[in-house]
């Protein structure tokens, strides 16, 4: 086993680059993250709105609010979840392309740290 001994400066350089690339990994985590809540309250909302096309117009809706069932008329619920729907694919659309940016920047540096380490071993060949 071959020790390599690297000044501090390459080493610190190194770790910030590092830390760059965790963090990257951490923002994109928390982007997945967000994006399969969304995924879940976009399906949540599908199902009310496909049972709100089941109800007869004339039905009884109610709205939770805090602890409270309130009365609702079924044309501005429809309405409501059709917003909340809208609301939901644009945010989304939003993380999605957070996403994609992310993962572009985190292998843009996981590049980067894979060449400085080469570089890193090359130099240590060459002492």
């Amino acid at each position: 086993m071959t020790t390599i001994t690297v000044d501090s400066s390459v080493q610190a350089q190194y770790e910030k680059m590092t830390e760059d690339f965790r963090a990257t990994q951490t923002s994109l985590s928390t982007f997945v993250e967000a994006r399969q809540q969304l995924e879940s309250q976009y399906q949540e909302n599908k199902i009310v709105q496909k049972e709100f096309s089941i109800l007869d117009d004339d039905s009884k809706i109610y709205k939770l609010i805090g602890p409270v069932l309130v009365p609702q008329d079924k044309s501005e619920a429809v309405i409501n979840v059709d917003k909340r729907l809208e609301f939901i694919e644009s945010e989304i659309k939003r993380i999605e392309n957070e996403i994609n940016d992310t993962r572009t920047t985190s292998e843009k540096k996981r590049a980067e740290l894979i060449a400085f380490q080469t570089q890193i071993q090359e130099k240590a060949r060459s002492s």
